[in-house]
């Protein structure tokens, strides 16, 4: 195995600002990931992007700046995956299961972007969580429209359902990753959607009326 330093190795070519500025990303979630935002450092992002810490300053002027949007870019992808599975049907069974599999999804396509969203050691940091309760709430307050729609529960209660079907999917989907050798995503995925879904549909759809068989 060749024992050459990465820093010997040619720099990248020049790229339009939007590709360098993605390939930047790419290479500054491989170094979070495997050593925490505080282990990770600038002269290592920049090497395994094989450009120059001057060309990785001219992008992002520090290693703050530069984690923030790596996360922004994540959770709008995220949050995209998440308002498309629920807008892909109006059927509500299908929904849960839409939402909940697409979670499970992001997970298994990029282990390394899901760790640096939830499981980053800056994840008490003021900014850092702010971002995401901003993205659990929109998380869940769409999840809780679609509740509140269909079982006619107050909008207040809706939202604690919401909240509570985001946390079965995250909470569920990162149990999973570790067990993903021995657990098929789809049968993981499927028996989640229906625990949800058998919750949910146990509420009226109108007030007084009997509950909804699953």
């Amino acid at each position: 195995m060749s024992t050459e330093p990465r820093a010997a190795t040619a720099r990248s070519p020049r790229l339009p600002r939007d590709e360098r500025r993605a390939q930047l990303l790419a290479a500054a979630l491989e170094v979070f990931a495997a050593n925490g935002y505080h282990g990770a450092a600038m002269d290592e992002i920049a090497e395994t992007a094989q450009v120059s810490k001057p060309v990785l300053y001219q992008h992002f002027p520090s290693k703050r700046e530069l984690y923030l949007a790596l996360l922004d870019s994540h959770l709008a992808s995220l949050t995209d995956l998440m308002r498309s599975a629920l807008a892909s049907t109006d059927e509500n069974r299908e929904r849960v299961n839409a939402v909940i599999r697409a979670y499970y999804d992001f997970i298994a396509a990029d282990d390394q972007a899901h760790r640096l969203v939830f499981q980053s050691d800056l994840v008490n940091d003021a900014e850092v969580a702010a971002r995401l309760e901003t993205f659990n709430r929109g998380f869940s307050e769409a999840i809780a429209q679609v509740i509140a729609s269909d079982t006619k529960l107050p909008l207040v209660e809706a939202q604690l359902l919401g909240r509570a079907l985001a946390g079965m999917a995250q909470v569920s989907a990162r149990y999973w990753l570790e067990k993903s050798n021995d657990l098929d995503i789809d049968v993981a995925a499927d028996l989640v959607s229906r625990l949800a879904w058998r919750g949910i549909s146990r509420f009226p759809k109108e007030p007084g009326a009997g509950n909804e068989k699953a």
